[in-house]
């Protein structure tokens, strides 16, 4: 039987788009507390069918693939840019596929505004009326309004026309930026993409007895199972560990790993892989909100899909992607004698011009990890990482990192990390991780 979270979630995800949503009325219509309401409502917003919009209210949208996350709603628009709706609220769930900025003569500025895009333009009445017509959204910038028959128009229409105190330079760098922001959260692969579905799940239930997990075993020739309750709440996890030794009718309740350690659907892949190997786990069951188990991902379904990641160009270059991007081998006599070297640009810098620590982290770190790849194929994990700084570093010098292994075992590496500017040593660190083997 459904909780009445996941019930005010399916009836939530059961309205049509662009349905206003309400604590008070999702408490009414099914019979829940305020507190359970606004929980689901919640988290119905972090599953992305639902968005709050500031002196809206909240609305229920379409859900947006993954391959699509770039395109933003009009009401992503509005909560980006501080605006505030003038009219055609019934729109605000749809989506735009581009915007045009409307700094041009009206005719002109009509051939390029189509259905579906976003003008924006100051208190030129003339164009938001035009655009409306044309199937556009409207933002107006500098704070102006419209008058009263174009927002009417807007609601006839159920097109967006919102205004915003930014000037138009401002606004477009906010979308672009946003934009830009959800194309590198597409390429986070997360437990959700890789994950084996309930419906593929072996699992016991907690009346099951250790006899059970001998079918299971022989039947699957896998040692791990969850285990559960009648309501597929997660109870506990099974391992060829825990039923050696027992009899066939012991209950798999008394023998099973109570609490285990548990990942959600949105967990990024690199944040579990770092439990699986800090905690040697083979297998983590993956979870809702509720605790209800949704399926279990592998030690080898994470490890194919870090390797998959490493051969994926990125769309969206992170910061750490522009940090090691600049790093450039320097080939010595011999392996030992490899230097890296690195410009410092702009982005590298904090506020008063010398390269941030954040940045110089990920020099060293990037530097020793590229060394050690060469002693031991394989991925490996930061165990622990000691940097001192001795030297500021300024805009526009070149670094020259020299990594030097010290050890190297089956599981583990040590790596000490020199980094000098113009021969003058301004930094050092020393890295120690854990290697994992690629199967």
């Amino acid at each position: 039987m459904a909780t009445k979270h996941e019930q005010i979630l399916e009836y939530i995800d059961s309205l049509p788009v662009g349905e206003k949503i309400s604590v008070r009325q999702i408490a009414k219509a099914l019979n829940v507390s305020e507190g359970t309401a606004y929980r689901a409502i919640k988290d119905a917003e972090n599953k992305g069918y639902v968005s709050t919009i500031e002196r809206v209210g909240t609305i229920r949208i379409e859900r947006k693939k993954k391959e699509n996350i770039e395109k933003l709603t009009f009401a992503e628009v509005v909560n980006i840019v501080d605006g505030q709706v003038l009219g055609g609220r019934a729109g605000l769930h749809k989506t735009l596929n581009k915007f045009v900025i409307g700094a041009m003569k009206l005719d002109a500025m009509m051939r390029y505004t189509g259905a579906g895009n976003l003008l924006i333009v100051g208190n030129r009445t003339k164009a938001h009326e035009q655009a409306l017509k044309a199937g556009a959204a409207v933002l107006i910038t500098g704070g102006f309004d419209s008058e009263d028959e174009v927002k009417k128009l807007a609601d006839e229409l159920q097109m967006p026309i919102i205004s915003t105190s930014y000037d138009t330079f401002t606004v477009a760098t906010m979308i672009n930026r946003a934009i830009y922001d959800q194309l590198i959260k597409k390429e986070i692969v997360l437990v959700e993409d890789i994950l084996t579905p309930l419906s593929e799940t072996i699992y016991l239930n907690t009346t099951d007895v250790v006899g059970t997990w001998h079918e299971h075993n022989r039947e699957s020739l896998h040692s791990r199972f969850p285990v559960v309750d009648n309501n597929l709440k997660l109870q506990g996890m099974v391992t060829s560990k825990d039923v050696m030794g027992n009899d066939p009718e012991m209950p798999i309740e008394k023998i099973m790993t109570k609490n285990p350690m548990t990942v959600m659907e949105k967990t990024s892949v690199a944040s579990a892989a770092h439990m699986m190997v800090w905690e040697g786990i083979e297998v983590l069951p993956v979870v809702d909100e509720g605790n209800k188990l949704m399926g279990i991902i592998s030690r080898q379904d994470v490890l194919k899909a870090l390797q998959m990641i490493q051969r994926q160009p990125q769309v969206g270059e992170t910061l750490d992607d522009i940090v090691t991007n600049q790093l450039v081998l320097m080939k010595g006599k011999t392996k030992s004698e490899d230097v890296y070297r690195c410009e410092v640009t702009p982005q590298m810098t904090n506020h008063i011009g010398t390269i941030s620590y954040g940045v110089f982290t990920t020099i060293v770190s990037e530097a020793a990890n590229r060394v050690l790849r060469d002693y031991k194929k394989g991925d490996l994990v930061v165990e622990n990482m000691t940097i001192y700084f001795i030297k500021p570093v300024q805009i526009d010098s070149t670094l020259e990192i020299c990594p030097r292994v010290l050890e190297v075992g089956r599981k583990f590496g040590k790596v000490d990390v020199e980094v000098f500017n113009e021969g003058m040593l301004v930094g050092k660190a020393m890295m120690m991780c854990q290697l994992i083997d690629r199967q």
